[in-house]
């Protein structure tokens, strides 16, 4: 599970590389947003490991569960929304006049959230991640 994060973020950055300009993104590795939600792959194999492991009735798996949900949640909806909150906010300081007190302050970060489809592909390679580690392990929670 723990790989599945930084297998995330390699492919962020891969997806990054500017062929015009030939340089990388370097931010994708440590910024949030982007193609695959990694939090929402890294919740979705830790409950798919916990279930294989520990069976989908327990208690564990429904705790990883909800754990998983609540992460999905956020992504798709407070983090996505107020990344495009700061999107207006940015648009609306760079209007501002020169002399304005707020006309100098930096601008907000705006990738914070996922889009649904992100987090879908998230929730994929984290199914698909912690099924083939259980496979050849026999046990989803050493990966």
């Amino acid at each position: 599970m723990r790989n599945i994060f930084v297998i995330c973020k390699i492919l962020k950055a891969i997806k990054s590389f500017r062929y015009k300009e030939r340089r990388w993104d370097l931010k994708q590795l440590v910024g949030s947003g982007g193609m695959p939600s990694s939090h929402s792959a890294t919740v979705v194999s830790l409950a798919v490991a916990v279930g294989l492991q520990e069976g989908f009735g327990g208690s564990l798996f429904a705790l990883a569960f909800i754990l998983a949900c609540v992460v999905m949640y956020d992504a798709t909806g407070v983090r996505l929304h107020a990344g495009r909150q700061a999107e207006v906010l940015n648009q609306i300081v760079c209007e501002l006049p020169a002399e304005h007190p707020l006309a100098e302050s930096r601008p907000l970060r705006e990738l914070l959230g996922h889009t649904p489809t992100q987090v879908g592909a998230g929730v994929l390679l984290g199914l698909i991640t912690a099924t083939i580690v259980h496979l050849i392990t026999g046990s989803g929670i050493r990966a």
